[in-house]
């Protein structure tokens, strides 16, 4: 099966990429003289017509975090596949604990979502979506579940060639 979403880099686009910090999460570590702390930041990239990515980093400050999540989020940039302001069909999907259902929406009808999935669908450019979060409320699992449900899509040209050639092999 031929992945039809694949990564590319911000560069690649001549769109303008907004970046928005998702979720910072700060860990301690306790050592003979007090408590250490390292941060993880995960960072979403998007220009708001179809093309959306993320990045995941580590630093012991929150700022390097950010700055690091941020180039790697540039480098990891999907295409969504849509359907006018929508997505092409329903989908369901797991990474780790966390499930995610997408379904396609009428016009008019928004972003029905939690917020680290409305985020992703927002900076994506999907207008019209109803999302349900069915399992863990991990925002680096959701992310990750989402981008997995939005990679999985094809519209129905994609799906019937994808059949004819199934059919003709026979």
């Amino acid at each position: 099966m031929a992945k039809t979403l694949e990564k590319k880099r911000q560069e690649d686009f001549g769109t303008e990429f907004e970046e928005k910090v998702l979720y910072i999460n700060r860990c301690a570590k306790v050592v003979k003289g007090g408590r250490k702390f390292s941060f993880s930041a995960l960072i979403l990239v998007g220009d708001g017509q179809g093309h959306v990515g993320y990045g995941y980093a580590k630093a012991n400050e929150v700022s390097d975090a950010i700055r690091k999540g941020s180039e790697s989020a540039r480098k990891n940039i999907y295409t969504i596949e849509m359907e006018g302001t929508t997505i092409p069909h329903d989908i369901q999907v797991d990474w780790d604990g966390a499930a995610i259902l997408l379904k396609p929406a009428g016009p008019g009808t928004g972003i029905v979502a939690g917020s680290k999935v409305r985020s992703v669908l927002e900076l994506g450019g999907v207008k019209d979506v109803i999302a349900k979060s069915l399992g863990s409320s991990n925002p680096v699992n959701l992310v990750k579940a989402t981008f997995k449900a939005l990679r999985q899509l094809r519209n129905r040209a994609q799906y019937l060639a994808q059949r004819e050639r199934r059919v003709s092999h026979d």
